[in-house]
């Protein structure tokens, strides 16, 4: 009989036990995000000395520019949960910081900034603990203070506005100027400044203590358009372009001016088989709210 009462003791204090622990992640299950970054772009523009080449072995360095992103993430449990966030980023690219002369001749450059609203599904590989504030010696269970690995994929959209710097250095909306020929023929349509795109990345949190949290996260953007840096099919003639949308135009379509015979019209002028791609590393500082009995967090 003593042993039952043993055994049903030990049972009811670790159903409480973990009870418990179920209790503690709930009543944090809200966490804000805010984190300050850097934004770098793949496209047709820039990168590496050779010829252009898909991925990171073309990413340059030199055309990162700030990011910043704001969120919330709701727990679905320890090791799962959903975060809809907002991103703002600039990117950019620029002939001029490659050294491989077919794309360096060419003299084209953008900048453009990313709006981007979206949201995402996170997997954590080591579930995430609630336990005590600080190590203390001789407090044993578990503690707040651990490091946590997390995946994520998602869905965003997206706005841009590619830039390019005219004759007299000033900079100028692309889009309007039909640099590669858009609505001029009937196989070139305008492209819509807003698009879908796929986050995945990864990312670690440090827990300070039980409601904050530090973190580092890296996330690529799979696009669906080309034309993010304005450039994706071939040159249209130049002629043409300043006769109907003005010199500034036809300058911004071809800066080299057609001093390179490989840029005539109907020249490569990007690869439109290959979506652009934007990318963000951030370093974020997370908020943990404490939740009320109606399940929703506390602001005061």
């Amino acid at each position: 009989m003593k042993y039952l009462f043993a055994f049903l003791s030990i049972f009811m204090l670790t159903t409480s036990a973990k009870a418990q622990t179920y209790a503690q992640w709930k009543r944090l299950r809200y966490e804000v995000c805010f984190g300050l970054g850097v934004a770098n772009f793949l496209g047709d523009l820039g990168g590496a000395n050779m010829i252009g080449t898909n991925y990171f072995n073309d990413l340059e360095i030199n055309t990162t520019r700030p990011a910043v992103t704001l969120g919330m993430r709701y727990k679905l449990d320890p090791r799962q949960a959903v975060k809809v966030e907002f991103n703002w980023g600039m990117v950019a690219g620029d002939d001029r910081l490659t050294a491989w002369a077919n794309r360096n001749n060419r003299l084209l450059q953008f900048r453009s900034h990313i709006l981007e609203f979206g949201a995402r599904y996170e997997f954590m590989a080591i579930k995430e603990r609630v336990g005590h504030r600080y190590r203390l010696r001789g407090i044993k269970g578990q503690k707040a203070l651990e490091l946590y690995p997390y995946g994520f994929i998602g869905i965003a959209g997206f706005y841009f506005n590619p830039q390019g710097l005219d004759a007299s250095g000033t900079w100028r909306d692309l889009a309007p100027l039909h640099t590669e020929g858009q609505s001029l023929i009937v196989t070139r349509k305008d492209y819509s400044q807003f698009q879908f795109a796929i986050p995945i990345g990864f990312g670690f949190k440090y827990a300070i203590d039980k409601q904050w949290l530090v973190g580092l996260e890296y996330g690529m953007r799979k696009t669906f358009t080309d034309y993010i840096d304005d450039v994706s099919t071939t040159y249209f003639d130049n002629e043409t372009i300043k006769n109907l949308h003005g010199a500034t135009a036809a300058y911004l379509a071809d800066p080299n001016l057609g001093k390179n015979p490989d840029y005539a019209a109907g020249q490569q002028r990007g690869d439109p088989t290959d979506h652009d791609v934007y990318m963000f590393l951030t370093v974020s500082v997370n908020y943990k709210l404490k939740t009320g009995r109606n399940n929703l967090p506390k602001f005061n």
